[in-house]
């Protein structure tokens, strides 16, 4: 029971954190007029980011290894950023009303803020 109330904590803070993020951050939009649609949407999306990262950033650290020490970790920056434009991307491909414009500064902001509000909305509700 603890491992899906931790799930869906962090699949519904992960949504909430995309939602600030079309509010706060130029460059990412959401285009939904029912409020129904956009709550799919959120969550889909969050999914979609969740599987990402999930399958690809381990690979990434690993194959990069070199880069992540030479850079003191900074290349995570690009590396998130890549990964938020690789969610836009397959959002569009499944047809999502959800759109990040560019790598600066729109995926690299969003990323960076959906990883923050992400860690402290878990950190609030995840409470065991």
């Amino acid at each position: 029971m603890g491992f899906v109330k931790g799930a869906l904590i962090r699949l519904g803070s992960t949504a909430l954190a995309f939602w600030l993020a079309t509010l706060i951050i130029p460059g990412i939009s959401l285009t939904s007029d029912a409020f129904s649609e956009t709550v799919f949407t959120l969550v889909l999306v969050a999914v979609i980011f969740g599987v990402v990262n999930a399958v690809l950033q381990p690979i990434i650290k690993t194959v990069g290894c070199g880069l992540y020490l030479l850079t003191l970790g900074l290349i995570a920056l690009v590396v998130n950023g890549l990964l938020f434009l690789l969610t836009s991307w397959i959002a569009d491909q499944a047809d999502l009303p959800f759109h990040v414009d560019n790598f600066w500064p729109a995926a690299v902001l969003g990323a960076l803020f959906v990883g923050i509000v992400t860690w402290l909305l878990g950190a609030v509700l995840d409470r065991d």
